[in-house]
């Protein structure tokens, strides 16, 4: 059906303007709005058409508010609108120029493997005669370790210190570096001194010097490198971001970790985790326990105030800091975390030991130094330590200056200990042993010998053909010294005892034969046999030589002594048996010491033996006697007791002692005869412990030395032998045809 015929309802727009409330008419205006749209041309002509005078009043801007407050706010959108454009502007062109720089760092950073060992300087490794390491100086790397290879309680240990963020951020921590600023700026410092907010890369990118290798032409040296890395500018620090950054680009985290690991510094020469474990724990850094990684990661702040080689206690109680960050990380459980705190990490024994001591340092000393103290190469050298000799040695100094020395006493002492050959076992070089790099008064101080030289005096003696039994008078002397006027010598004790043999008077350490002795044979063959022996200090001109004005070193005299019982052949001591690069076994360079040239016949040799196993059996040197083996020693005693030695042997070793203050004060009631023997008998008593019985190699006279001093007293004076009277250069040519008186 068709609706064509149906009226259709007009189109007519919504009404714009609400109807005026109460049905009223809206006037004039309303109506004329009206009449307008309805009288509008088109379609029906019931289209509504807009009044003008609404369009115009649509279309009319709003009045913008004029005066003061109005210019004000117009100047401060000006200038909001003006600083925001330029800087998102200079933001942009920042951001531009960050991301460049870090991309042109990121390129020009070489392979991870190049950035592991920068060691300006090599490493010493030393080992003991046993081939066990003792000792290591220089710039120790151990090896390279990744942050896979490495224990994972050293990895979680080192995070927790240092960046606990350290997986989460780019490089560099904005929260950290305002931490670091509000923290230093509280506490009184610049913003850029002291805590530095830096995260475990900007410390490699430090570590790195930022990409700037040592050049020895530029820097003074490798210190003065290392402190311009450290420099704390405005400018250092952005530029440090910057290749921190570059590095994050570059390598993933696990790789600037590693670089890290193996680059950082902590205390004794270590450099890197790896040296740091075999330094002081003696194992890898792969094997450590969450309480020695605590430790290790201790070091980080400070490395040389925390090294437990400096103070274990010290280190211990940083490192149960750590353990605490490490539990409270959730790196370790309650109970793991409680172990490492009850059972903190210790030493292994050659740290306890303090690398080497003073052996070491001796050693470091007297090799080549392009190959020990400043090698650029990773050397191996095997020494002559023998480390339960060196113990002994420590122990028996320590029991004397603990039982017999009073509290407070500053006395310092030495003791050297070697084989026949020169070979030195054991050096202590003061009372504190536990040291690395101090004062060696077994190596380093030149000290008066006193009558610890007379054995080289009766030494010339018996090359010459003089025999143990020869007499001297022992009675008032005056000699003429030539600049200096008359010279009258005196004993000990300041009694004369007339005619003595040798024998007597080595034993006794009687002054006046020895200067007749020595007077006798020709002061010049004195010093040419002393000197032979391995004294080569300056020695004295006059006849005071013969009662040990000269200065020597303990080292040096130790030696003389070892040629003595090693039959008269000089000895050079040494402790370097062979030198080597590490991974090669070919060695660069063998022992550089041990015997040479004949100076005294055997004979002549083992006749003072005889001679001076007397002053420790009847003589001077008693408290040096040993219960179960033979002793040859020799007691001195300088001017005023400024120092005391005792130096002997028995047919397996040889060892001296000194003692003395170090600034040259007299002595107080000690002699060569007391505490240094009795420090000696203590060292030795323990070196012997287990060491067969052996006697010492001398010829003992067929007659006993009282019947022998007896006959001489007896016999008529012009009898008697007196080596005074008799020309050196003649007892010489009946000593080279085996002439007898």
């Amino acid at each position: 059906m068709s609706d064509s015929g149906r009226r259709k309802k007009p189109l007519v727009a919504d009404r714009r303007y609400a109807k005026p409330s109460g049905g009223k008419p809206a006037g004039k205006k309303a109506a004329a709005g009206r009449s307008g749209r309805g009288s509008g041309s088109g379609n029906g002509g019931g289209r509504k058409t807009p009044n003008k005078t609404a369009r115009s009043r649509k279309a009319a801007p709003k009045r913008t508010r004029r005066g003061p407050i109005g210019f004000v706010r117009s100047v401060i959108g000006w200038v909001v609108r003006l600083v925001w454009g330029l800087s998102w502007r200079l933001g942009a062109v920042a951001v531009l120029i960050i991301a460049g720089a870090v991309g042109l760092v990121a390129l020009s950073l070489p392979p991870l493997e190049d950035q592991l060992d920068g060691r300006a300087r090599g490493s010493v490794t030393m080992l003991d005669h046993e081939g066990q390491v003792f000792a290591w100086r220089g710039d120790q790397f151990g090896g390279v370790i990744t942050a896979e290879t490495v224990s994972p309680h050293l990895k979680n240990a080192i995070v927790a210190t240092e960046d606990k963020r350290f997986y989460r951020h780019f490089g560099v921590s904005p929260r950290g570096i305002a931490s670091a600023i509000r923290i230093n700026l509280r506490e009184g410092r610049g913003p850029l001194s002291g805590h530095g907010g830096s995260t475990i890369t900007q410390q490699t990118a430090k570590l790195l010097c930022l990409g700037d290798p040592y050049d020895p032409e530029v820097w003074e040296n490798e210190t003065a490198y290392e402190a311009d890395c450290r420099e704390s500018t405005l400018w250092r620090k952005i530029r440090e971001a910057i290749y921190a950054m570059g590095m994050e680009a570059r390598y993933t985290k696990d790789d600037i970790l590693t670089i890290y690991m193996n680059r950082a510094f902590l205390g004794a020469g270590a450099r890197g985790f790896e040296a740091a474990s075999q330094r002081y724990f003696g194992k890898s850094a792969s094997e450590v326990t969450p309480a020695e990684s605590a430790m290790l990661a201790g070091l980080l702040v400070a490395p040389t105030r925390y090294a437990p080689t400096n103070n274990l206690t010290r280190s211990q109680n940083r490192a149960t800091v750590i353990v605490d960050l490490m539990e409270e990380q959730g790196y370790l459980s309650a109970t793991a975390a409680q172990q490492a705190r009850n059972n903190p990490a210790g030493l292994s024994q050659a740290a306890e030991d303090r690398a080497g001591g003073y052996f070491a340092d001796w050693v470091m000393s007297s090799g080549p130094e392009f190959l020990t103290r400043k090698t650029t190469e990773d050397v191996v050298i095997r020494t002559t330590l023998d480390r339960r000799i060196q113990r002994a040695a420590e122990e028996g100094l320590k029991h004397i200056f603990d039982t017999k020395v009073k509290e407070g006493s500053e006395a310092q002492a030495a003791i050297v200990v070697m084989s026949a050959d020169g070979a030195v076992r054991a050096m202590v070089g003061g009372r504190r042993t536990k040291v690395s790099g101090a004062f060696n008064r077994a190596t380093q101080a030149l000290r008066q010998t006193g009558s610890a030289f007379k054995p080289f005096v009766y030494a010339t003696a018996l090359e010459l053909g003089y025999r143990w039994d020869d007499v001297v008078v022992d009675e008032p002397i005056t000699l003429n010294i030539p600049g200096s006027g008359p010279w009258s010598p005196e004993n000990y004790d300041h009694k004369f005892r007339g005619p003595v043999t040798l024998t007597q008077a080595l034993q006794h350490s009687l002054n006046i034969p020895a200067v007749k002795v020595a007077d006798s044979v020709g002061l010049d063959l004195v010093r040419r046999i002393a000197g032979d022996f391995g004294i080569e200090s300056d020695l004295a001109q006059g006849p005071a030589l013969a009662l040990g004005a000269s200065e020597s070193t303990l080292v040096e005299m130790t030696g003389a002594y070892a040629g003595i019982l090693n039959g008269g052949s000089s000895v050079t001591p040494y402790g370097l048996i062979e030198l080597r690069l590490q991974g090669q076994s070919e060695p660069l360079m063998d022992a550089d010491g041990g015997i040479g040239e004949r100076v005294i016949r055997e004979s002549a040799a083992r006749e003072l033996i005889w001679m001076m196993n007397q002053v420790v059996t009847n003589g001077t040197g008693g408290r040096a006697a040993l219960p179960d083996r033979q002793v040859a020693g020799k007691t001195g005693t300088t001017s005023a007791a400024r120092d005391a030695w005792f130096l002997g042997f028995t047919a397996d070793y040889v060892a001296g002692v000194w003692m003395g203050y170090d600034d040259n004060t007299p002595l107080t009631g000690v002699t060569g005869s007391g505490l240094p023997a009795e420090i000696w008998h203590e060292a030795m008593l323990r070196i012997h412990e287990g060491v067969p019985v052996r006697p010492l190699p001398m010829s003992v006279p067929e007659r006993s030395q009282p019947e022998a001093v007896a006959d001489s007293n007896n016999v008529a004076p012009q009898q008697q032998r007196a080596p005074a009277q008799q020309d050196p250069i003649e007892r010489l040519l009946r000593n080279i045809f085996g002439i007898r008186n």
